[in-house]
């Protein structure tokens, strides 16, 4: 599972804006030399992030009055300081901040951060984000981050992706699949979407808001409140919504530690699963596809998880075709 690299976190941000202002407009003395050499030393990215808006408030002098005009960005007046030094200096200093700040929100910069994470075949990641919301993909998973001031915005296209929320009221936090929406503030939460129409919710703390099916159309759904060890399914089958026994939701999030748990599900509706994971395309026939199967199997290695299926189900016989892909059918069919 390899790291990748995180987005500036909004405060950070903030205080990188203060600090150039006041580097630009006044004069430090030991106590605030010494304050900001602190926090440089607090994050070693944070050195970048103030250089990027020392360079960016050498054009203030530009976008300041520019956004002022247009009424975007308002100047307070000053006020006359009560005695002389360096009180007026700091004044406009944390005016300027203001100003780098919600100049930076409205022309994008640095602002939301745009973020893609993706993993291949038979391959899972884990992350965590600026905010603190740690991530786990599945394999086979696509996803898209926005982690913005007003709201954080997942798009999950395809695969599975497990959630440690970072709670933020003032900040939801949103998973949008093709097949309906989850929000939440701070939660954890389980997302498996791996097609248009199907999505799978499972809630391990906490609770969340699901909007099944595609707004705006008739297969959009009401929202619908999940609580802790509740699962919800939707997909051409219609929605429905479980509560799971403790080992039943261990089962559920078995892939974490490179398992798949199957508890009497035919084979039609298993093999497709394993398929994904592996980016492989599994065949099935039609008697083969009705039978149900049941245990847990690793998923580090697909040769050994047919060996297993096989041992389980004696009745299961399964084949290669001209392109390694496999094939599953009964052995009376043959």
């Amino acid at each position: 599972m390899n790291p990748s690299p995180q987005a500036p976190d909004p405060a950070a941000e903030d205080q990188a804006a203060l600090w150039a202002a006041r580097l630009e407009g006044s004069s430090f003395t030991p106590e605030q030399r010494a304050a900001l050499d602190s926090w440089l030393d607090g994050d070693p990215g944070r050195r970048e992030l103030l250089s990027g808006y020392q360079r960016f408030s050498a054009g203030l002098d530009r976008l300041v009055p520019e956004l002022a005009a247009s009424g975007r960005v308002e100047i307070p007046a000053e006020k006359a300081p009560a005695r002389t030094g360096g009180g007026a200096r700091w004044a406009l200093a944390g005016a300027l901040a203001a100003a780098a700040v919600a100049a930076a929100f409205w022309f994008g910069w640095p602002g939301a951060r745009t973020e893609r994470f993706a993993t291949s075949a038979a391959q899972r990641r884990s992350f965590t984000l600026a905010d603190g919301t740690r991530v786990e993909l599945n394999a086979n998973t696509s996803m898209v981050i926005e982690n913005g001031r007003s709201e954080r915005r997942v798009r999950l296209d395809d695969g599975e992706a497990f959630f440690v929320v970072s709670k933020d009221k003032g900040r939801p936090f949103i998973v949008e699949t093709p097949a309906g929406s989850v929000r939440v503030t701070g939660t954890i939460f389980d997302v498996r979407t791996e097609a248009a129409s199907e999505l799978d919710v499972t809630v391990v703390e906490g609770s969340v808001q699901v909007r099944p099916g595609e707004a705006g159309t008739s297969h959009s759904q009401g929202a619908v409140m999940l609580a802790a060890g509740d699962r919800l399914s939707f997909g051409d089958g219609g929605l429905s919504v479980q509560a799971l026994s403790a080992g039943t939701l261990d089962d559920a999030l078995a892939w974490r530690r490179g398992w798949i748990v199957f508890n009497g599900v035919p084979l039609a509706e298993a093999l497709p699963r394993v398929a994904h994971f592996y980016g492989r395309t599994i065949t099935v026939s039609g008697g083969a596809g009705a039978r149900r199967i049941s245990g847990r199997f690793n998923l580090d290695d697909l040769d050994q998880f047919f060996k297993d299926v096989e041992q389980a189900m004696p009745e299961v016989y399964v084949t290669r075709g001209p392109e390694g892909d496999p094939r599953v059918s009964l052995r009376a069919e043959h």
